[in-house]
């Protein structure tokens, strides 16, 4: 038999979970539509980028000074596109198709992101590797594309 106590616990954790489920994705994707147009705005200003050097390093074999400004475009896209919400699957490819570039440093520049490898990262590495969870995000706004969602367990059940 449950106690008053646990109901009102249970009520509660109820609501908080509904309102995640209701809200989650929404704020995933702007929060990551955020972070994607404003490092890509930065980088249309040269020196405001922290990454700047970093991309110019890496991608020697390429002409940097036009190299920047299209990863500045194409990172405002993915934040203006994952913002809107609309042509979310050309979003999100632009997305995967930037990441294996972001981690390009990890192989050509191991001096910059590596203090001891491999389990001491840079600042620059740390910054590489938090991209992890971009992917991850990536990846559960690729599952609502046909309209998936996410739904507490509670709610699914009213």
């Amino acid at each position: 038999m449950e106690t008053e106590l646990k109901k009102k616990y249970n009520l509660i954790d109820l609501k908080i979970t509904s309102f995640m489920a209701d809200y989650g994705m929404i704020v995933l994707r702007l929060g990551l539509g955020i972070i994607f147009l404003w490092f890509g705005m930065l980088k249309f200003f040269p020196g405001l980028s922290p990454a700047e050097d970093l991309v110019r390093n890496t991608v020697y074999f390429i002409d940097p000074d036009l190299f920047i400004y299209v990863l500045a475009l194409w990172e405002s896209l993915i934040g203006i596109g994952l913002i809107t919400g609309k042509f979310m699957r050309t979003t999100l490819l632009l997305l995967f198709l930037q990441m294996p570039g972001t981690a390009l440093p990890l192989l050509v520049l191991p001096e910059v992101v590596w203090t001891h490898f491999p389990f001491g990262l840079t600042l620059e590495g740390q910054y590489i590797i938090k991209n992890l969870v971009l992917i991850g995000a990536g990846l559960v706004l690729g599952g609502t594309v046909r309209g998936g969602k996410i739904v507490s367990r509670e709610s699914e059940n009213k």
